[in-house]
């Protein structure tokens, strides 16, 4: 796994097309991942947590999700509003991703990438990780 900080030129990271291939909707995802949030937040009943270990997967995922699809909101309608909403989304992963190296799917480490504005660059690796272990919409 690459460490080494860098501002993100030279990674190799899937174009947004090829990152999101595989992605629900936009629509049916905005709604899954709104469903998501309101579990965690006990606002809706979900199906439960197992293990510590288990909540934090779920809670990357979680994350994982709600991060590609801010990028794909920016990515579709680029603006200050959709773009600074990517970009938070993307620094929360980020953050969870560096107490919990064990779950980053692809090969750069989240500091790989120590710009703020290319942080969506380390989402859609991990968007594209995720998708090739066959994970989008569970």
């Amino acid at each position: 796994m690459d460490i080494t900080p860098d501002n993100g030129e030279g990674i190799d990271v899937p174009p947004v097309h090829e990152a999101y291939a595989n992605a629900p909707g936009l629509r049916r995802e905005m709604h899954q991942v709104l469903a998501l949030d309101a579990e965690r937040d006990g606002r809706r009943a979900g199906p439960g947590t197992g293990s510590p270990a288990d909540a934090t997967a779920a809670q990357r995922a979680r994350l994982l999700r709600r991060a590609a699809l801010m990028d794909r909101l920016a990515s579709a309608t680029p603006g200050p509003g959709p773009v600074a909403a990517a970009a938070e989304t993307a620094e929360e992963l980020v953050l969870h991703d560096r107490r919990h190296p064990d779950l980053v799917a692809g090969p750069h480490h989240p500091d790989a990438i120590t710009l703020a504005h290319s942080r969506r660059l380390y989402v859609r690796q991990e968007y594209a990780a995720w998708t090739a272990a066959g994970h989008p919409g569970t």
